[in-house]
């Protein structure tokens, strides 16, 4: 099997620097008091079904998107941005730490899906037996 080309993040910003991006665009316009966690919740959901509608009808989309126009690609971009900016806002007013709450999550995931029992299946944890 060919394996695709890894793909890496920017290091550049990190979550932190995101969260104090979006707080201060937000400070700037006065709109803290709207962001109280169930608002962003549901804004979050709203980002998540807009980008969804641009795989909607698609059938399957291949990993890089080759066959998608830079400006579907960018449509892309602006969609999981907004999406990622919700949910690290979301974070923000939850007083989740993200970066701690993702390490411990792959943490208890790799408890429940051990590598050697689990390899090459996309059953859930309840259906393996030892």
């Amino acid at each position: 099997m060919e394996r695709a080309e890894e793909f890496t993040f920017s290091p550049e910003p990190n979550l932190e620097q995101i969260r104090r991006l979006h707080a201060d665009f937000v400070n700037e316009r006065d709109w803290n008091q709207y962001h109280q966690p169930r608002n962003l919740l549901l804004a979050l959901v709203g980002e998540v079904g807009e980008t969804a509608e641009l795989f909607q009808w698609r059938g399957e989309v291949k990993e890089g998107l080759p066959d998608w126009t830079a400006k579907e690609v960018e449509a892309l971009s602006n969609e999981l941005s907004d999406v990622l900016i919700y949910l690290v806002r979301l974070a923000e007013k939850c007083r989740i730490d993200l970066p701690r709450a993702v390490l411990r999550k792959v943490e208890l995931n790799g408890q429940k899906y051990p590598a050697d029992l689990v390899r090459g299946s996309a059953k859930k944890y309840t259906e393996y037996t030892e």
